[in-house]
């Protein structure tokens, strides 16, 4: 038993600084995981450790997996895993980048940074086609049962999704909705989407079992473009696995309507391991 990562439910805050490492070859991966359980845990981090490291570690953990690659008529679901995942969270850009600048050096025995994402909250949590992003999150208690096994750890998926505004921009007001399902003035559902609407075919209830997890996504920007990251928390992956499923039209072959503007270019899988006295309970 342990403590969750307390970074995972927190709000979300005004900056996010996304790091991604592989297993640097040759290196002292130990050492590196011994810097890691000497870190103390607070909100401004969370830390996930994918299917790579863990198999390198040879720690045990049930039911961590490499990222699917899904396909789908027209669209494809990549598959980028790579071997831990960084949450840095603050207000300030400029203390977020130094901080990643330590912690980069800090792994630099056993890992290597492949990609670097800077996300920011826009307006209300807002995605950057300016609806508001994770309306069905569970909260409280729900929010809790959704995000963690009984042993305080959590599984988390992660992607970077690239968007085509103009794409979006160039579709009626009404086309927009459609595309949601839900009206951008209130947020309200809209009664006739079609089944295409991304509302409707992540309906979290409408799965058996109900596949609750809990959103924490957040945009980005950079010079080649922007997007969403994509970060979804649960107590094992089939949940998610059973949203994207229905997204790239497994079910019956209607594929949700967010393709038409976004798509996303990688998908990595992680285990964020409890807490017990602040520190990751790594097993080590």
């Amino acid at each position: 038993m342990g403590d969750p990562q307390p970074g995972i439910l927190a709000e979300l805050p005004a900056a996010s600084r996304y790091l991604f490492f592989s297993l640097r070859p040759g290196a002292d991966l130990d050492a590196a995981l011994r810097e890691l359980a000497a870190w103390t845990i607070d909100e401004s981090l969370v830390v996930g450790l994918g299917a790579p490291t863990i198999a390198a570690a040879k720690l045990r953990v049930e039911g961590l997996r490499p990222h699917p690659a899904l396909v789908g008529p027209g669209v494809a679901v990549p598959s980028t895993q790579v071997g831990l995942w960084l949450w840095l969270r603050g207000d300030d850009r400029g203390e977020l980048l130094h901080r990643s600048r330590e912690l980069v050096d800090a792994l630099a025995d056993g890992f290597e940074l492949d990609d670097l994402i800077e996300g920011f909250r826009y307006r209300d949590s807002r995605d950057l086609s300016g609806y508001i992003d994770g309306t069905e999150n569970p909260v409280g208690e729900d929010a809790i049962a959704a995000a963690f096994g009984p042993g305080g750890d959590s599984y988390v998926a992660v992607q970077r999704w690239v968007h085509d505004l103009d794409a979006f921009e160039a579709m009626r007001p009404e086309q927009r909705d459609h595309v949601v399902g839900r009206r951008l003035a209130d947020n309200e559902e809209l009664d006739d989407a079609p089944a295409s609407a991304h509302v409707k075919r992540t309906a979290q209830e409408s799965f058996e079992p109900a596949a609750f997890v809990v959103r924490r996504s957040m945009p980005w920007s950079d010079p080649h473009g922007e997007g969403l990251v994509f970060v979804a928390f649960g107590r094992g992956f089939e949940a998610y696995e059973a949203l994207l499923g229905r997204m790239v039209g497994r079910e019956d072959g209607i594929v949700d309507a967010l393709f038409r503007f976004t798509r996303p270019v990688s998908g990595s899988y992680f285990w964020c391991p409890p807490l017990r006295d602040g520190r990751l309970a790594l097993g080590l």
